[in-house]
């Protein structure tokens, strides 16, 4: 890592005026998203900060807790006494992650099958997990009193994962503003830097469009610490949340992509940003769907961003844990239509990996040691799939599991193999492919190509196969991993 030096606005302005882009949606739609991107399929995403601390509710915990009648509310005084006394300021010293080990997460990760992982730099409660020269409110500070952001990029790096950072700082314009409303530890003055500047009040800060607007100060420092995430850290992604599609936060955008896509530029390297909704011009980073996805193939990359809780991103007592075989499940399904896969845990507020966290990704890893072939470095197939089930479009579209039957298939593709996965077992080692049958009731042609070879991976030489006018008929004694991959071989 190079030696770090802070940029100011005007160093940030003549890096762009000197770079291949320019900041605006005419010079910035030049941008390709790079090839390696599009390899690495599936990665981690990291939700944990001072919020691990009291572990209720889910990560909106820190501006719930203000918002008088919640149960956030309730309980904070329950547990903790008035926010007078005890606000949210005061978790972050019981904030100690003694027992992180940026080794072991690594490891796991690696043995989870990801190839690139996020960790949020920052979330919407303005508190860093890097060191920071913009604010005194870090965790090489305060807390833990380490740079958590630099020591698992630096152990992840070492393993060959393209590293990420998450930004969520746009939405401290207003995440702490209900602390304002009543006697509690958010009160006047509030200066540029505090941990609770500026918690801006309601009304309408869920309405884009509506006031209070982020004020030109705000943005400033938002690109700088931006800026500095960049600089001292040259991560190959930077995702963001929703809150940037805000109108005011336009002009900014411009400047950080241009300034992200230019320090890239210098290094030889490509980078990516992750943004949703709208909020960049298409074309002009790469968009991402939170808990959702699309219901066909795009032609386009793109990624969803899902966890493996479904209550919660960041680490709770109470979590409601998806399967294995559903965010699988999921995986395949997202990759066959062009996505990458994001994948979120919740680590505890010690440093350590839940139980549960750690078994899912370890069930993943299984899987993809025996399958990965399937889904690394593929493309799309000219139809993400076939079968009964339908996946709902869209964001926060993920709450219940689809149920899959073995005549859902998905496909992907990757030089001369196509593969064929099943989504659901079949209890008979029979399964009917209808797309890559020979000739229909209409004499059209299914499927065209000459098929040499089939295996099931994990289990070579188990396969029997037919093809007629009904699809291609694949027959198998084993009872593969779930769920299981077929590599067809083509001429």
């Amino acid at each position: 890592m190079t030696e770090y030096r802070h940029p100011t606005l005007e160093q940030i302005d003549a890096q762009i005026a000197h770079g291949p882009f320019t900041d605006s949606w005419a010079s910035l739609s030049r941008y390709q998203a790079p090839d390696w991107y599009r390899r690495l399929k599936f990665g981690i995403f990291i939700h944990w900060g001072v919020y691990s601390v009291p572990a209720f509710g889910n990560e909106w915990y820190p501006r719930n807790m203000y918002m008088q009648g919640s149960p956030e509310f309730r309980h904070h005084v329950e547990t903790y006494g008035p926010h007078r006394e005890f606000g949210y300021k005061d978790f972050i010293p019981l904030f100690r992650a003694e027992r992180f080990d940026p080794e072991a997460w690594a490891d796991l990760f690696e043995r989870s099958g990801a190839r690139y992982v996020v960790p949020v730099a920052e979330h919407h409660d303005g508190f860093q997990m890097y060191r920071s020269d913009i604010s005194h409110w870090n965790a090489f500070e305060m807390g833990p009193k380490r740079d958590v952001l630099g020591e698992l990029f630096t152990a992840c790096r070492a393993r060959g994962l393209v590293m990420g950072a998450s930004s969520h700082r746009i939405e401290h314009w207003f995440f702490l503003g209900h602390g304002r409303e009543f006697d509690s530890d958010i009160h006047e003055p509030l200066a540029r830097g505090d941990l609770y500047w500026p918690s801006m009040p309601e009304p309408a800060w869920h309405d884009i469009d509506g006031k209070p607007a982020p004020s030109r100060e705000y943005m400033e420092d938002w690109l700088l610490r931006t800026c500095e995430l960049i600089d001292r850290y040259q991560p190959g992604i930077i995702y963001f949340d929703w809150w940037i599609e805000h109108s005011a936060a336009k002009p900014w955008l411009k400047k950080l992509a241009a300034y992200y896509y230019n320090r890239a530029a210098e290094r030889g390297e490509d980078v990516v940003i992750n943004y949703k909704h709208d909020a960049f011009v298409f074309g002009t980073a790469v968009p991402d769907v939170e808990r959702g996805q699309f219901a066909d193939i795009k032609p386009y990359i793109w990624q969803t961003d899902t966890a493996v809780a479904r209550n919660s991103w960041g680490y709770t007592e109470g979590n409601v844990y998806k399967s294995s075989e559903e965010l699988i499940w999921n995986l395949v399904d997202v990759v066959s239509k062009n996505g990458n896969f994001l994948l979120n845990i919740g680590p505890r507020a010690d440093g350590t990996i839940p139980d549960e966290d750690a078994r899912i990704l370890e069930e993943i890893g299984a899987w993809l040691q025996v399958n990965g072939e399937a889904i690394y470095d593929t493309h799309p197939w000219r139809k993400y799939g076939e079968g009964p089930t339908r996946v709902a479009e869209g964001q926060f579209s993920d709450d219940v599991a689809p149920r899959y039957t073995d005549r859902d298939f998905r496909f992907t593709a990757k030089g001369d193999a196509l593969y064929v996965i099943a989504m659901k077992g079949s209890d008979s080692g029979e399964y009917c492919v209808q797309s890559l049958g020979e000739l229909d009731a209409s004499r059209q042609a299914n499927f065209h190509g000459i098929i040499r070879d089939i295996q099931l991976l994990g289990a070579d030489g188990a396969v029997q196969w037919t093809r007629d006018g009904e699809g291609l008929h694949l027959h198998t004694p084993v009872r593969p991993s779930t769920p299981p991959v077929f590599k067809l071989t083509l001429d």
